[in-house]
């Protein structure tokens, strides 16, 4: 092993002493340098490697550049290269080697490998690189996409990455992301000799026997991959992506159209496809007789609403054909994209609002509407100012949804909002039909709305129902909320007798204690033994698993009205009750509260 490292160590010399005789480095630095790769290849030598002593290794001779070409900007030396930087990643890249082929599955080195060629335009290196790659990694995807676009746009070799594309679909025959970037890629190399035709013709050179083929300049290469693609993938998703690729190159009409026409021909009965053909109108020109009429804010909007009409008969005949629920949303979405887009004339304003509630009609009327379009209606409705239509459709989607608390959560707001006498009544309904688990936000809601619009009596009555229901999220939380409504209603006696009413009933939640010492501490002159009696029940509770408690516990005793001597009693019995990692947190909070610092 030494005698490798010695070799190895001797090979560096020569490199060494031109960065002394050049200047960019002095006799003191250059010893320390063969010190420290001394160090370093002796870990590469080692009987068991370690892949962080080759990463090391490979960040050393990276710094050792990175600082060689600073001082070469600095001191204006450019010669010399061959001599000094490339043996430094010859040797980077035969580290990286070994590397690679004694843990081949790590990709992440592989990608580091690659960075570092593509950074210090090693190109010959990073085709060999991703060769080894791919031989190793042949069922990543990913990897094939990579490589064939380094070849493309790093080393401007369009057949080599042809080939590596073939070769990918070889193991991946019917991966959608490998054949899109086949696609864009022959596209590419098509403008890309498009754009060398032009430059030649403007330069008027004679190109003797050399033609551009004008199939290639037409795209014909991506229309085949286009046409292998579609026989192996088939989805309307995957056909437009393809579609939005070819419309990125101002080239590809003949291209687009061919895949509209596959589009109509073969995927008429998928609501995607009338999606797109839909919205394409509003991409279409009304010619050149419009323009003049356009120069106005009233000509543009009139040209965006019939554009929009367009958009629209094309989604109606849609309709005809395919009366889904996925299509009447299509229809819709587009509709609300509209309806919420700003503009500032109110005909087309009024227009769209009107198309809108139109169409949600209709889907309504057919049994298609989904319940996150419903909630959609309603705002709208809302936001517009028609009370009766709201309520209706409010009214409407607690019937379709009847079990959904969603649904019901939503109608139910609207409804408080506006002030409908048979809120009270749609209240029962909904917590009979709705899951019990589910339930909490309804009562949350009833509670509030009881609180503002109902007498204290039949309020009371809301409470007592929801402190008597099963499922302990919502009797934790009616506790709460029992007790402060108590004390806004009948003040600190009401709440204390509220408190005392409910203080066995378990399950408790910690803010209902809380609560119940913050109403103590707002009375004039709180009594220390009603706060130990809230603490103590409370730390029965939740002793175990909260620090906070036994801290605010501390404080207390600390405090003008409490014992300071009970204080090392509480904190004995917060270190056995206590778990885990919350003694260490008290303890640190403890010891912050002896010292001042809270």
């Amino acid at each position: 092993m030494a005698d490798i490292v010695q070799l190895r160590i001797e090979d560096r010399i020569p490199g060494l002493e031109q960065l002394e005789r050049v200047g960019l480095f002095t006799k003191k630095e250059v010893r320390s340098m063969i010190k420290k790769s001394t160090a370093l290849e002796y870990k590469l030598y080692r009987s068991v490697l370690s892949k962080e002593d080759f990463i090391s290794y490979i960040q050393y001779e990276i710094n050792v550049l990175e600082l060689i070409k600073k001082r070469r900007v600095r001191i204006g030396y450019r010669f010399k290269r061959e001599d000094i930087e490339y043996p430094i990643i010859e040797r980077i890249n035969s580290v990286f080697r070994r590397a690679t082929v004694k843990w081949k599955e790590d990709v992440q080195l592989w990608f580091s490998h690659v960075a570092f060629c593509k950074k210090w335009n090693t190109k010959a290196q990073l085709s060999r690189v991703f060769a080894s790659m791919l031989a190793i990694h042949p069922d990543k995807p990913a990897l094939w996409i990579m490589a064939a676009k380094c070849e493309m746009e790093d080393r401007n070799s369009s057949e080599t990455a042809r080939n590596l594309f073939l070769r990918a679909l070889r193991f991946h025959p019917e991966n959608k992301k490998i054949y899109q970037e086949y696609f864009r890629m022959e596209l590419m190399h098509a403008e890309k000799l498009r754009k060398q035709q032009k430059e030649l013709e403007n330069a008027k050179m004679d190109l003797g026997e050399y033609e551009f083929s004008e199939e290639i300049l037409g795209g014909k290469l991506a229309e085949v991959v286009c046409r292998d693609a579609t026989s192996k993938i088939k989805g309307v998703e995957f056909l437009l992506s393809l579609l939005r690729i070819a419309a990125l190159f101002d080239f590809t009409q003949e291209l687009q159209d061919a895949i509209t026409r596959d589009l109509q021909e073969n995927y008429v009965d998928d609501c995607v496809t009338w999606d797109y053909m839909a919205k394409r109108e509003l991409e279409t020109g009304l010619g050149a007789a419009a323009e003049t009429e356009l120069r106005s804010a009233s000509g543009k909007a009139t040209d965006v609403a019939r554009r929009e009409e367009r958009c629209c008969q094309v989604y109606e005949e849609g309709l005809k054909n395919l009366s889904t629920e996925a299509m009447w949303a299509c229809y819709i979405t587009f509709c609300l994209d509209r309806f919420r887009r700003k503009t500032n004339v109110s005909m087309l304003k009024e227009k769209r609002q009107g198309r809108l509630l139109a169409v949600l009609q209709r889907a309504h009327d057919a049994s298609v509407l989904s319940e996150d379009l419903h909630r959609t209606w309603l705002q709208v409705l809302l936001s517009a100012g028609d009370a009766d239509a709201a309520a209706q459709v409010a009214v409407a989607a607690t019937q379709r949804f009847s079990q959904s608390a969603e649904a019901w959560s939503s109608s139910l707001q609207a409804l408080v909002q506006l002030g409908r006498a048979e809120t009270g009544e749609l209240f029962q309904e909904a917590l009979k039909r709705v899951t019990p688990k589910e339930s909490l936000p309804l009562w949350l809601l009833r509670v509030e709305w009881s609180t503002a619009a109902q007498s204290p009596e039949e309020t009371e009555a809301v409470f007592q129902k929801g402190l008597a229901s099963r499922v302990p999220a919502v009797s934790m939380e009616m506790k709460q909320k029992y007790l402060d409504w108590s004390y806004r209603m009948g003040g600190y006696k009401k709440a204390r007798k509220t408190f005392k009413s409910l203080q066995e009933h378990r399950p408790f939640s910690k803010g209902f204690f809380l609560r119940m010492i913050e109403i103590e501490k707002e009375q004039d002159s709180p009594k220390i033994s009603n706060l130990r009696d809230y603490y103590e029940r409370a730390l029965r509770e939740f002793g175990s698993m909260d620090d906070d408690l036994w801290l605010g516990y501390i404080k207390e005793e600390l405090g003008s009205r409490g014992n300071a001597e009970n204080s090392g009693t509480i904190h004995w019995r917060a270190m056995k009750s206590l778990e885990g990692e919350r003694v260490e947190r008290f303890v640190t909070q403890y010891t912050l509260l002896q010292t001042g610092h809270i």
